[in-house]
């Protein structure tokens, strides 16, 4: 497998796939002054206003949530959550799918921006290739990063694993329907048979195994966001819900 140095072939995809290498993006001081996902990860939560350096993952989930105007933080949470897991999702399966590898996305490896805009800003520190099989991909997104996120949000507010798991299942789905969507656009059908594959396997994973009903990248899932419960918001197209409920304080969550 051959990674080239600033992940080239990921930039067509979108936004949610292109990540910042050394090589073709220079962070300068700004970006060697963010925190890692791993310090975020680890973060101890404060009882004060969240900070962007000493809580990261609080920062954000503050954020999102005045932005979207939730009436909850767990609303912001989970929104916050299902962001970072498509940046994730994207990024590895548009390289193992692309180049038949993924890099090396363990969480000190890649710095992040809190008070960034949406989709997450993300630079790898470097790039060292790794398989590009559906056990390395869980490995590295679901064992790496998702699990240890969700137990990070869990510590700081109500949030059920259940609608985090299903975040992560819906994240997936969706990279690889914009993966097939763009293979079909460019003659590509062995990449969308590819992430077709991939995702149908990593499905049987026993984090996502029980998230919901996967369709060749079709998902339909057993819990729900929360997003309908913001100002002016509905539910998604994979939701459990086939219209917002008129009134719930508490939304399935699995």
């Amino acid at each position: 497998m051959d990674l080239d140095p600033d992940l080239a072939a990921l930039r067509p995809l979108g936004p949610f796939f292109a990540l910042r290498t050394p090589s073709s993006d220079d962070p300068g001081e700004r970006a060697a002054a963010l925190p890692t996902l791993a310090r975020a990860y680890r973060g101890t939560p404060g009882s004060g206003p969240p900070d962007a350096h000493a809580d990261p993952l609080a920062f954000r989930v503050r954020k999102v949530t005045r932005a979207l105007r939730a009436p909850e933080d767990r609303i912001g949470a989970s929104v916050a959550q299902q962001g970072l897991a498509a940046r994730l999702w994207s990024v590895a399966l548009g390289c193992a799918v692309l180049y038949g590898g993924v890099p090396d996305l363990a969480p000190e490896l890649l710095r992040w921006d809190p008070d960034g805009t949406a989709p997450d800003d993300l630079w790898l520190t470097e790039v060292r290739a790794r398989p590009g099989d559906a056990a390395t991909l869980a490995a590295t997104v679901l064992d790496g990063h998702l699990e240890p996120l969700c137990a990070a949000l869990r510590a700081r507010g109500p949030v059920a694993p259940g609608l985090l798991r299903g975040n992560s299942a819906s994240a997936l789905a969706g990279a690889a329907r914009q993966l097939e969507l763009w293979a079909r656009g460019h003659g590509r059908p062995d990449a969308g048979a590819r992430a077709r594959v991939l995702t149908a396997e990593l499905f049987t994973h026993p984090l996502l195994a029980a998230t919901g009903t996967l369709t060749g990248t079709a998902f339909r899932r057993r819990s729900c966001c929360l997003y309908y419960r913001v100002p002016g918001g509905g539910v998604c197209g994979d939701c459990c819900f086939a219209r917002a409920p008129r009134s719930s304080p508490r939304a399935p969550s699995g």
